[in-house]
């Protein structure tokens, strides 16, 4: 049965992916990815015999005749995205230009860039008392589209721990942003191509954010994460604490 997978490569590293993710990949037979973006280690988990498509260089109207097309011809088509596609993947207009040709498609999600980030530096980004939202974002850029009431000083203005991605070539006006918002010393982790073998990740002060950006020479796949959640230590919830009770622990 041909089937078309949208599968979210996750941060870089293979042993990320999710299971039904290497799955799909294994029994590929088309495989059409993003190869600026997705790393090589991911994509080499196809067959050998399987075909293989780049789409850096193609545009929307290039990519779907190529996916219905492969679709139509009976194989397993395996759509190859970095990260997780329901995130920044432009995959709304995937999916409804594929349902007008009456092609169904399934969707892997992907371990995001700011879980695995997260992760590097063994945080959490939800402290109680501290910060509960967590808020994924970008600057507004020449293709973002940000609406009015999206815009980075509204979602600033909630102190949350807030993920910005694709939003290195604006830094410096991101950090003049948030500075109106967050404390000068507020965390944040800048992770660049983070899980890849040449991942960079680092904690500094806000106020310092976009002078190491620049410093690095961070441009793509960089991502942000500010937030007060990353300087609390010892800081505990109440789910594991003697005191509370809950269905599977009353009170004695």
């Amino acid at each position: 049965m041909n089937t078309l997978s949208i599968i979210g490569a996750g941060p870089g590293a293979v042993d990320l992916l999710t299971v039904r993710a290497l799955k799909r990949l294994q029994q590929a037979e088309v495989l059409i990815w993003a190869d600026s973006l997705v790393s090589p280690e991911i994509s080499d988990l196809a067959p050998e015999n399987c075909e293989r498509i780049t789409t850096s260089s193609l545009t929307l109207e290039e990519i779907l005749p190529l996916l219905i097309s492969r679709y139509n011809q009976g194989k397993k088509v395996v759509r190859l995205h970095d990260g997780d596609p329901c995130l920044y993947g432009a995959l709304s207009e995937q999916i409804y230009g594929l349902a007008e040709a009456g092609v169904e498609v399934e969707v892997i999600p992907g371990v995001s860039a700011y879980q695995a980030t997260a992760a590097a530096i063994s945080a959490e980004l939800t402290i109680p008392g501290t910060v509960q939202t967590i808020v994924i974002s970008r600057a507004s850029g020449r293709t973002a589209g940000v609406p009015e009431t999206e815009r980075l000083e509204k979602v600033a203005s909630l102190k949350a721990s807030l993920c910005i991605y694709l939003s290195a070539r604006h830094v410096e006006e991101v950090e003049h942003t948030l500075l109106r918002f967050y404390p000068s010393d507020t965390p944040v982790a800048i992770g660049y191509r983070v899980s890849w073998k040449d991942e960079w990740i680092k904690v500094v002060p806000l106020s310092q954010m976009a002078s190491t950006t620049k410093s690095q020479g961070l441009f793509r796949t960089t991502l942000y994460i500010i937030s007060p959640a990353l300087s609390e230590k010892n800081q505990r919830s109440k789910l594991y604490a003697r005191q509370h009770s809950h269905i599977f622990r009353p009170k004695a």
